[in-house]
């Protein structure tokens, strides 16, 4: 849901705003019960023969929030319309905010970070845009490193020179300018401990790659700068992650959005990415010993579901419940 230039997307975005609560402003005045509808999105992708483009953009249904229940009535005015108000605020003003502000804003009222995080999500829906529309950012947790060079706010992030040095991912991703790279692949690592080996061993000096890790699951900063990458780069990408459902699902995330935003799926999915493991067949194929691997046990294993062909999800050889790699998150 990306928009065009940001001060004809703010201008549309305040227009929408107040026209949404001028309808509530009539419904009420004329004793009725506003009634208002949240769209529901899916993420996963149902062709399974190419990269997709498919029919998980399109609502697969919607929730209807109305004053006439109870438990909708701290949702909306409570909850819902503050946030509104804030965001309006932040776009009049042009200022940014994390979703860990908002909630500081009103702890109390909003009682839980999860609220806050549910009543942006259904504003995104709400107005048809993405959440850094609303000049709502994330605090960034991923890192990059290769032959990349970039700007970003007026900053210079010169990879290319030093390409071993990790740089942090940017917050505000759309202000990213002038992207040049000398590189011939992506490499996504799950973990930041094998990136910073990755680091230590110059494995970029010998391998011209942009190398990026978003620290366990990945943050929305680092899913746009990699779909950025892609989009802007046009190159080959390739995912490493743990051979456990926890891996699994990091790597769905990339290549098919998470839940929480399935509505933005389109916008933060990378669907080319390739995993090049590890796969549950290297513990057979590699003779790998015991006490090189973990027993998965019923909190290590999340119901992970790729849509596609079945695949066996363990962590030691004997462990041969299959599921399906990609829906969760």
């Amino acid at each position: 849901m990306e928009g065009i230039h940001s001060s004809t997307r703010s201008r549309d975005l305040l227009r929408k705003i107040k026209e949404f609560t001028l309808s509530i402003l009539e419904d009420l005045s004329e004793g009725l019960s506003p009634l208002i509808f949240i769209q529901s999105f899916r993420t996963y992708c149902t062709n399974l023969d190419s990269i997709c483009s498919c029919r998980s953009n399109k609502p697969s249904g919607h929730e209807i929030l109305t004053f006439q229940k109870e438990s909708h009535v701290h949702r909306i005015g409570n909850v819902l319309l503050r946030v509104l108000l804030i965001v309006q605020q932040l776009l009049q003003e042009n200022k940014h905010a994390s979703k860990r502000d908002i909630y500081y804003m009103h702890p109390l009222i909003f009682s839980d970070q999860s609220v806050v995080d549910r009543a942006i999500n259904d504003i995104c829906i709400l107005l048809q845009c993405s959440r850094h529309n609303l000049n709502v950012v994330s605090v960034g947790n991923g890192l990059v490193m290769g032959w990349l060079r970039f700007f970003e706010a007026g900053r210079k992030f010169d990879c290319i020179n030093s390409p071993n040095t990790a740089h942090t991912i940017p917050v505000l991703v759309e202000d990213v300018k002038d992207l040049v790279s000398a590189a011939l692949y992506i490499l996504v690592v799950e973990k930041e401990s094998v990136f910073q080996r990755l680091e230590n061993d110059k494995f970029c000096s010998k391998n011209r790659c942009i190398v990026i890790t978003g620290r366990g699951y990945p943050d929305v900063p680092t899913r746009r700068f990699l779909r950025l990458l892609v989009d802007k780069l046009c190159l080959p990408v390739y995912c490493l992650v743990d051979c456990d459902p926890y891996g699994f699902d990091i790597l769905a995330t990339y290549r098919f959005g998470s839940m929480q935003m399935a509505y933005d799926a389109k916008f933060l999915r990378v669907p080319q990415i390739q995993w090049l493991g590890a796969f549950p067949s290297d513990s057979e194929n590699y003779d790998l010993p015991k006490q090189c691997l973990l027993p998965l046990t019923i909190e290590a294993s999340p119901d992970c579901q790729i849509r596609g062909k079945l695949k066996p999800c363990y962590r030691d050889a004997t462990f041969t419940k299959k599921c399906q790699i990609g829906d969760r998150n």
